[in-house]
């Protein structure tokens, strides 16, 4: 399961598929869950630095895990799977400041994957776009990853 909120905050947009064959993952079922209008309003608040509090960032990171969890469970409710037939979900939170041309550059997401992981019962693999920008990276590190299973194919040149 995969889930992705933008820096726009209109919705959690989710994907539940099969990659038991990595070349030919199966979709089986996608929800996009709009941002309850209160929760959207505190999220681009703190993004544009209104407000800023440690208090207001550590209720948001609940907030967005609480809404997360509902997101991610309506798109399984689509399908008849449990929840235990989910490996994971990749969860990489939702962006309150992206900062990669500073020195030291750096990106803060907010969503607790520890609430996700246990209002859905299922694990959560997170953290991965501070991981990337550590490694010298801009903060998006699956979408390379995802085009070359997908498509890379030697000697042929793919657009």
């Amino acid at each position: 399961m995969g889930v992705m909120s933008g820096t726009s905050v209109d919705a959690i947009d989710v994907v539940l598929a099969d990659w038991r064959n990595p070349k030919q993952p199966v979709l089986l079922a996608s929800i996009s869950h709009a941002w309850p209008d209160e929760l959207r309003a505190d999220i681009l608040q703190l993004a544009a630095g209104e407000h800023d509090s440690i208090d207001k960032l550590g209720q948001l990171d609940r907030r967005i895990a609480i809404t997360t969890a509902e997101a991610c469970l309506s798109c399984l409710a689509q399908t008849d799977l449990p929840a235990s037939a989910v490996s994971a979900i990749g969860f990489h939170g939702q962006t309150v400041r992206h900062r990669p041309d500073m020195t030291p550059a750096f990106t803060l997401q907010i969503g607790d994957p520890n609430t996700l992981a246990e209002l859905t019962g299922i694990a959560v693999i997170n953290d991965f776009r501070r991981r990337d920008m550590a490694a010298g990276g801009q903060g998006a590190p699956l979408v390379p990853a995802f085009h070359e299973q997908l498509f890379a194919e030697t000697g042929k040149n793919i657009v």
